[in-house]
């Protein structure tokens, strides 16, 4: 078996040639637009024109990122910025958007889509609905294990990539909208002020180590992955270098790291060193880290000589490109639907259920389905390899006990839901934020979309395809692998936000509901028929009278809460 293509971050020309000296195989980068480290230095047109030509003489490939949430009125801007990569000769573009990827698709002889983590790959299942929308790769999330990953690799029809080192998020890729919430800067938009990193119950409960799996490279070797991927656009041309260089002699040298070379990887950067706990399984307290002022003198003291690493690969030479035909963007410019509002709400526990007479469907989660007190199902947010015979398994019994409709929270598991005859709509967590993307879902058998939560009323209104909103609930800010082990987080504002367990994974809420029940002509004005409501913390009392509160068109009865933006 050959070894996996060792791809090196760079957020600078000058981290580019870092990599290139380290014995980089490939490089991954962002530009000016639509990258998920806006704050990084990144690279203008000409500036990606010249590492790419640099990164072909040294026989290095460059992949650039265009891995963020697009808005509709950016749509056309996202392809002319694709169609331009394109032309200048790039490896491969790293996506996330299923609506951007649906316009590109096929679009670009000899470049590849890279499905971005962001786009949430968990599965072999995932992995084939990418590959049907023209990703030949997938960035596997960061916290699946070692089994786990074989199995992917085992079964995905496209090649796999994985994160070995760098900074984790504490919640799932593309499964937090902390930053965007608290602080109105979206990480799925490429601005997130990480509020993971600040302080909570007088701790730091979500702020994670880096990743180091270092100590597995034979594993890693083994495991069948395609490209073992760095994490550091935003790090020093010094830390790249670094890093990079010690991977490359591990990876050819086929071992595990000494602790000398350990010592030294942890001087370059750590928060209070390094975790291997999701690759491992050991998802405990000891994944916990911050950046102290022990860890930053040490990182100073680092001397880098930035000395070329032998590591001759021949030279690419890629064939001519024609610029591609103009593409057809969906019109935003739709009727606004007069048709009354129906509504549609998730429960946590079947206790809680009320408003059987309001709401057009009832779901509860998989795990907790009930007959004769709803008819539909919430599918977990995150399906791990080996655990999709358990889901089908689920799903039967739900069918047989009633449930009629599904709320699906990746495209990977809307085949195994029509296969049950169960209708689909489509969760949040698809991360629907423009009409490319809503239209996909619905040509693939999605009975409708729930928009982002992110969205505002005017962006909302611009998506034209059968859609639907949260209007009322505590949103689910963090979905968390790693167990919290408190019942709820406090911040230096005193905010209180609920945790709560569903399908074994811990999630994280937000402080303040949304509520909408007294601005239902807005919610009308600006075409949001579908409206959905999420209950978790409530009791069945206060169910009831959020329910009464929305039929009547009441202002909330509570001080805090949160409105969808105009």
């Amino acid at each position: 078996m050959g070894l996996p293509e060792l791809l090196a971050p760079a957020g600078s020309a000058e981290a580019v040639k870092a990599a290139l000296k380290a014995g980089a195989d490939a490089v991954y980068v962002g530009g000016k637009l639509l990258n998920a480290r806006m704050n990084a230095k990144n690279l203008t047109e000409s500036e990606l024109a010249d590492c790419i030509k640099l990164c072909h003489e040294k026989g290095a490939k460059l992949y650039v990122t265009v891995n963020t949430a697009v808005l509709d009125r950016e749509l056309a801007n996202a392809v002319e910025y694709t169609d331009m990569l394109y032309m200048i000769g790039t490896d491969a573009l790293i996506v996330s958007d299923t609506g951007l990827a649906s316009l590109i698709k096929d679009r670009y002889p000899g470049m590849e889509l890279h499905a971005s983590t962001q786009a949430g790959g968990h599965n072999a299942d995932c992995a084939k609905a990418l590959e049907k929308l023209g990703f030949s790769r997938m960035v596997c999330a960061r916290e699946l294990s070692c089994d786990q990953i074989k199995k992917l690799c085992m079964k995905s029809p496209i090649e796999i990539e994985q994160f070995v080192h760098g900074a984790m998020c504490v919640s799932q890729s593309s499964q937090c909208m902390a930053s965007a919430v608290m602080g109105g800067r979206s990480g799925n938009r490429g601005s997130c002020a990480q509020p993971c990193r600040k302080c909570y119950n007088g701790k730091y409960p979500l702020s994670l180590k880096d990743m180091c799996l270092a100590g597995h490279v034979p594993q890693l070797i083994e495991s069948g992955v395609a490209s073992l991927k760095i994490e550091g656009r935003m790090k020093s041309p010094a830390y790249v270098y670094e890093v990079v260089k010690t991977y490359r002699t591990l990876l050819d040298e086929g071992r595990n790291i000494t602790g000398k070379e350990a010592e030294k990887l942890k001087s370059v950067f750590s928060r209070s060193g390094f975790t291997d706990g999701y690759y491992t399984g050991k998802k405990d307290s000891d994944m916990l880290g911050v950046r102290t002022s022990e860890d930053k003198n040490s990182t100073l003291a680092v001397k880098t000589d930035f000395v070329e690493i032998p590591h001759r690969l021949p030279p690419i030479t890629l064939s001519e490109r024609h610029r591609p035909m103009p593409v057809t963007l969906p019109s935003n410019a739709g009727k606004i639907s007069r048709n009354k509002p129906y509504p549609t709400a998730r429960f946590y526990d079947a206790k809680q259920i009320t408003g059987r007479d309001f709401f057009r469907h009832i779901y509860l989660p998989l795990e907790k389905f009930e007959s004769g007190v709803c008819d539909g199902v919430v599918l977990p947010p995150a399906v791990f390899p080996g655990e999709e015979k358990k889901l089908a398994e689920m799903l039967s019994d739900a069918v047989k006990k009633g449930a009629t409709d599904a709320l699906i929270t990746h495209i990977g598991q809307l085949e195994t839901v029509l296969s049950f005859g169960l209708k689909a709509h489509g969760d949040f967590r698809l991360n629907i934020f423009n009409s490319a993307a809503a239209r996909y879902c619905v040509s693939e058998g999605m009975t409708e979309v729930m928009l982002s939560p992110e969205l505002t009323l005017p962006q909302m209104r611009d998506i034209s395809a059968p859609k639907s909103a949260i209007v009322y609930g505590r949103l689910p800010i963090m979905l968390l692998t790693k167990p919290l082990g408190s019942g709820a987080l406090t911040d230096a504002t005193g905010a209180k936000f609920p945790v709560i367990k569903e399908a074994g994974l811990e999630i994280l809420l937000n402080s303040v509901p949304i509520y909408m029940a007294d601005r239902q002509k807005e919610l009308r004005d600006f075409g949001i028929i579908g409206q959905h409501f999420i209950f978790t913390t409530e009791s069945r009392m206060q169910c009831e009278e959020i329910v009464e509160s929305y039929k009547n068109g009441k202002a909330p009865s509570f001080k805090k809460f949160r409105r969808i933006l105009k």
